[in-house]
């Protein structure tokens, strides 16, 4: 979406003027008699459009917390409420406002752009076309944020295109293509990746058992980032997990909403578009991602449960439930990583549904062997949008996968501290350094359409605003 600042109304040549209120509204503006009548209440995400003296008009509720997402929800209610009117709007920022000029800037461009979103691309009747152009009526010296945050709201939106895409469609090996399109837009990314033989070599055995029952073979993805005047002491490590399908394996899952496990792979294309965004953004910061794909399936080359494989680092795991796959592609595609020179790393993976039942679809839960490094990972999220919460983790959680046959297990059958004892397992597989886990079950994929600027079913590009805000800081 193109953005660009005017000076007023009339010279932004929009069809649109949207304005955001949570009282009365301005009254230069001519509008209040008409959203009277519309029975208009300047609630969170209402919207109304009028037309006064041949000028549209579309009016945005604040409600009455005021802060960013309040102005993303405004703003992606009006994207919504304005696609069959016109093709552009002026956005008019408002200096008695409680956020600066350019907060409300930053919120506003990702709201227009997310609260956009149309998910069903694959429908062949007609869609309401989606916005143009996006003109802020304010001073010039929001442009910069402004045009920041397009950028990576449209790698969020690349992001939510490929977690969308059916398990039909995208396969490990189509992932991996996704991959070569994302470094094919900046000549500092590069991107390669290797099949199941390669992982045999590394001794992926927990990655490669995971994917030994699908005809679709796995891929490890790897995509780099190496900018001029990068930091010669740092490298950020980027890891996601990215199972196409989940069936559960043997360990088969619930009938309901199992179509939903196409979106099992949304860490994966988290870490891959925002990388993306960093490239798009030039930030001088070098960083790899490295993804693990494959799909979960069931046949006679499925592993079960009670087998025991054997990571990259030489540990040895009992598998307790299959359904429990993330970790164990993670625990070889972390340790990857670590050899590969990653200093920091963190990873992005739709983990458990106790973390989405714990906290909803809006928070992720950040856990890491670095408190200095989790919560500046979870201040980065929150910063950006994509809202996290730190999580503990204590030595005496690890008892709760420890195996009477192997090193370790894959779960726990005790229901207790679920997303914890995850993130105590991937501890263990992540070398040496700082790391943070983001379980990202319900915020990376929405099973229901949430009462924000994501009023849309399907994946939601989390982390993606995350990572080029992590990036930012770390420059």
């Amino acid at each position: 979406m193109d953005v660009t600042i005017a000076p007023s109304f009339e010279a932004s040549g929009a069809d649109v003027l949207a304005v955001a209120v949570s009282g009365e509204p301005p009254a230069e503006l001519g509008i209040a008699d008409a959203l009277a009548a519309e029975g208009f209440r300047p609630d969170a995400g209402a919207a109304s459009l009028v037309q006064v003296d041949g000028r549209l008009v579309a009016t945005a509720g604040l409600g009455d917390e005021l802060d960013a997402d309040a102005y993303r929800t405004a703003a992606g209610a009006v994207a919504r409420l304005v696609r069959r009117s016109g093709k552009s709007v002026g956005w008019l920022l408002d200096e008695s406002h409680p956020l600066s000029l350019e907060q409300q800037a930053r919120a506003v461009v990702d709201g227009i752009v997310l609260g956009g979103y149309d998910p069903g691309r694959w429908k062949t009747g007609d869609r309401d076309a989606e916005l143009e152009r996006l003109v802020l009526i304010g001073p010039d010296d929001v442009q910069d944020e402004a045009e920041r945050t397009a950028k990576v709201a449209g790698w969020v939106n690349r992001a939510r295109d490929v977690t969308n895409e059916p398990g039909n469609e995208l396969t490990p090996e189509a992932l991996a293509g996704r991959a070569d399109d994302v470094a094919a837009t900046s000549e500092h990314l590069s991107a390669e990746s290797f099949g199941p033989e390669r992982l045999a070599e590394l001794g992926m055995g927990a990655f490669g058992a995971v994917a030994q029952g699908s005809h679709n073979p796995p891929r490890l993805i790897v995509v780099r980032y190496d900018p001029p005047g990068a930091r010669d002491d740092l490298t950020l490590g980027l890891v996601g997990k990215a199972v196409t399908f989940d069936t559960g394996g043997i360990s088969i899952k619930p009938q309901l909403y199992l179509e939903d496990m196409k979106g099992d792979m949304a860490g994966g294309s988290a870490v891959l578009h925002g990388l993306g965004a960093m490239a798009a953004l030039e930030v001088p910061v070098r960083a790899i991602a490295v993804v693990g794909a494959t799909e979960n399936a069931i046949g006679g080359g499925a592993y079960r449960p009670g087998d025991i494989v054997t990571a990259m680092n030489g540990k040895t795991i009992e598998v307790v439930n299959t359904d429990a796959e993330g970790r164990l592609v993670l625990a070889d595609v972390l340790w990857y990583a670590r050899e590969q020179g990653a200093t920091q790393i963190v990873d992005f993976a739709t983990l458990t549904g106790a973390m989405n039942r714990a906290l909803g679809d809006l928070y992720t839960g950040v856990f890491g062997n670095d408190d200095g490094w989790r919560d500046q990972v979870s201040a980065a999220g929150n910063r950006s949008g994509d809202h996290a919460w730190s999580w503990p983790m204590h030595r005496r959680y690890r008892r709760l996968v420890d195996s009477h046959f192997a090193d370790i297990k894959n779960t726990s059958w005790r229901g207790q501290a679920g997303p914890v004892y995850a993130a105590e397992f991937l501890k263990e597989f992540v070398g040496e350094g700082p790391w943070a886990h983001i379980d990202m079950a319900g915020p990376g994929f929405l099973r229901w359409p949430r009462p924000d600027y994501f009023a849309v079913v399907g994946g939601t590009g989390y982390g993606v605003r995350l990572i080029a805000e992590l990036a930012r800081s770390l420059a």
